[in-house]
């Protein structure tokens, strides 16, 4: 069966972080983490509608000019979040540029900024027309560990400790729709953009007696029209959802180990970084970073179905298979 998300990290493990994740049959992803995104297309920086920053040390920040610069005369709004300070972060970013010929853009390109604390965020706006000055109302609201909630996916987050606030993240679908392509066939439909408009109306939980048009084919030549509910049964199977965690930079402390074996429980997928062998655990401590090891007892502890590491220290530039073994020992460990 074929997932909607197909995650993937968009440098090597010894590069800045960061998590790319594009929709299935959509014009549309999301990034957790900004670091260098050079090695992004820009036709997938352009998809994005929400960018995540677990903290803004440079290698997970430093995206986010060249995000800017791509973005800039485009018709688009933007949503991208981060923890305590990060309002501050970004409109230091934005006042380093001299914007005084914007207003010339028929575009309107909107960056909507979250600042995530514990108990509440404050969301503020920056249009580019307005030259990127803070001049619509801040918006706060109470904090439910949801940052993003569609009738398809929710985006969770818990903040953690690096010695400052960090972001865990977790994105859960809903339910999964998959289509049966030989049901598909059968009707003498194939796929297409339709397929994201017919998951969108069972998503919202559409009346299965509405009408659904069906534009598919060569040129858009096949028109046809069919009840949701219909449709549904004919070419549709409903299975659980995806779920992917993402922990960046932490220490293994025991409130850090509680909310990332919570926020991380039961993923089909966990990406988490491990920054140095479990020999070096005292080098990992002092910088508030996870070893190898303790990033597999975590995944462990979380039942988690899939382990991915990222972002090692660059004294294992030729010890990649230590760094995995270790982890993989611990997560297989009974």
């Amino acid at each position: 069966m074929r997932p909607d998300f197909h995650p993937r990290l968009i440098n090597g493990p010894f590069e800045d972080p960061g998590l790319f994740i594009p929709f299935l049959f959509q014009k549309r992803a999301i990034l957790f983490d900004l670091g260098d995104v050079s090695a992004l297309a820009s036709r997938d920086l352009l998809k994005l509608t929400h960018v995540f920053v677990t903290h803004t040390h440079m290698d997970h920040f430093i995206g986010f000019d060249h995000m800017l610069r791509l973005l800039l005369g485009r018709e688009k709004e933007l949503h991208i979040y981060g923890p305590e300070k990060f309002l501050e972060n970004v409109e230091g970013k934005l006042a380093g540029y001299t914007w005084n010929l914007v207003e010339n853009y028929k575009t309107r390109f909107v960056l909507h900024a979250t600042e995530v604390h514990e108990r509440h965020t404050i969301t503020r706006s920056f249009a580019c027309q307005e030259r990127f000055l803070a001049t619509r109302p801040t918006t706060r609201t109470a904090n439910s560990g949801i940052l993003v909630q569609e009738p398809a996916l929710t985006i969770s987050t818990a903040i953690l400790d690096h010695a400052m606030p960090c972001l865990g993240l977790r994105l859960e679908e809903r339910f999964h729709i998959n289509i049966r392509k030989e049901k598909l066939l059968a009707l003498g439909l194939d796929a297409g953009p339709w397929l994201s408009a017919f998951k969108q109306a069972i998503y919202y939980g559409s009346n299965p007696n509405d009408r659904f048009e069906v534009v598919c084919g060569k040129n858009h030549s096949i028109i046809r029209e069919f009840a949701i509910g219909e449709l549904t049964e004919a070419i549709a199977m409903i299975t659980p959802g995806q779920k992917i965690a993402y922990i960046a930079d932490v220490g293994y402390q025991p409130a850090n180990v509680d909310k990332i074996i919570d926020l991380a429980q039961g993923a089909d997928h966990l990406f988490i970084k491990a920054a140095f062998l479990d020999r070096h655990r005292h080098i990992a401590q002092q910088k508030h970073h996870l070893t190898a090891r303790q990033a597999g007892t975590l995944a462990r502890k979380a039942k988690v179905k899939q382990l991915t590491l990222f972002h090692h220290s660059p004294r294992y530039m030729d010890q990649v298979h230590l760094l995995e073994a270790e982890a993989r020992q611990a997560f297989s460990q009974t």
